[in-house]
Order: structure tokens, then C-alpha cells, then sequence
């Protein structure tokens, strides 16, 4: 009885996986969520578009391991700084933070997600659930240490900074610099902080 042969399927892990995450990104912010093919990845890796189909299924999937593989890493690690403007612009102002990426990131995703049902529920579940939880961290921490009101809605402060940076991107197609955060958390979001204290 001769042994039973079975095809290897090709495996896209390591720098290979990093490289095509990096790409998709790239691809992503430059034509966004709609016009992104897998020929295009493709032809941007040199990989066969088969290749991909074999690792990542459906557009989605792709998109989604390749936003949280990228972008988390940087956006979920966030030390105490012992303020919370120390942390906002630690956050905001770190490598793929909303100086870099991640505005124009969510703006190319963000016309898809209500019409993609698999794309909202796992960028949802991926990505920005856990983001939203990491920030709404950050201001309890600043709650506990007084510098928040005890009644305050930490998600509605924990939105200003991220909303407006995504609201430059889509209207001004540009990112916030260093100069922007820094206005946005002195002049907007420690002074509705501080009128929680009232």
C-alpha cells in the first residue's frame, strides 16, 4: 500500500507575515478598504494571490489580522506616566499613534464597516473594542487620581482626542503632527476634564 500523499500548503508566518501585514496597511491608507484587491497585495509582496487566499480567506480577515498584528502592538501599550497628559501624548504621539497612521487607518476603514457585516464585527471585536477599552483605562486612572470628576463619562473624554484626529484625516486627508495633539489635549480635553471637577 503506497503512502497516502498530501499537498503542503505554503506558510506565511515571521518576516513574511509582517511584511504582507505592512503592505496591506500601506494599500489600505493609500486607496482604502473598497478598492484593496489581493491582487494588489499580491503584486506588492510578490507572492502568489493563492498564497494569501490559503492564509486569509476573505478581504476582512486580511485587513483585520494586518490592523491589529500592525497597529495594536503600539497603540495597546501604554505605560503610566503619572498624569493623564503625560499619557494622552505618550499615546497620541508614539510610533503608529494618531501622529502617525492611525486616523488616516480608520479613515480608510471606516465607510466599509457598516456595510461589511464580517469586517465590523471582527474590527470591532479585534480592534477597536480593545482600543476603547485602553484608553477608557487611561482616564479612570486619571479619575482615581483626582484629576477627573468622580461622576465624569470617561468614554465620552476618552473620545475627543481620537475623534478629532480621525475627523483631520477624513475632512483634511493629513494626520495630526506632535504640534496638533499637544493643542488638542491642553486646549480641548484637560479642560473638560477639569470641568468635571466643578
Amino acid at each position: 500500500m503506497s503512502p497516502t500523499v498530501t499537498a503542503s500548503r505554503p506558510r506565511v508566518e515571521g518576516e513574511r507575515a509582517t511584511e504582507i501585514h505592512e503592505a496591506v496597511i500601506r494599500l489600505l491608507i493609500e486607496h482604502g478598504y473598497d478598492k484593496l484587491t489581493f491582487d494588489a497585495v499580491a503584486a506588492e509582496v510578490r507572492a502568489s494571490k493563492a498564497t494569501l487566499y490559503r492564509k486569509w480567506p476573505t478581504k476582512a480577515a486580511l485587513v483585520v489580522e494586518s490592523v491589529v498584528e500592525t497597529i495594536c502592538p503600539s497603540v495597546l501599550e501604554r505605560p503610566d506616566s503619572g498624569s493623564l497628559r503625560g499619557d494622552l501624548l505618550f499615546g497620541g504621539c508614539q510610533d503608529r499613534g494618531l501622529t502617525e497612521g492611525l486616523p488616516s487607518l480608520l479613515a480608510a476603514v471606516m465607510p466599509a464597516l457598516h456595510r461589511d457585516e464580517e469586517l465590523f464585527r471582527e474590527f470591532e471585536s479585534r480592534f477597536l473594542g480593545p482600543m476603547s477599552e485602553q484608553s477608557i483605562g487611561t482616564f479612570r486612572r486619571a479619575q482615581e487620581r483626582g484629576e477627573i470628576g468622580p461622576d465624569a463619562d470617561l468614554e465620552r473624554l476618552a473620545s475627543i482626542l481620537p475623534a478629532m484626529a480621525v475627523h483631520q484625516a477624513v475632512v483634511f486627508g493629513r494626520d495630526c503632527s506632535v504640534i496638533d495633539i499637544t493643542a488638542i489635549v491642553d486646549d480641548v480635553v484637560l479642560p473638560a476634564c477639569r470641568a468635571t471637577l466643578r
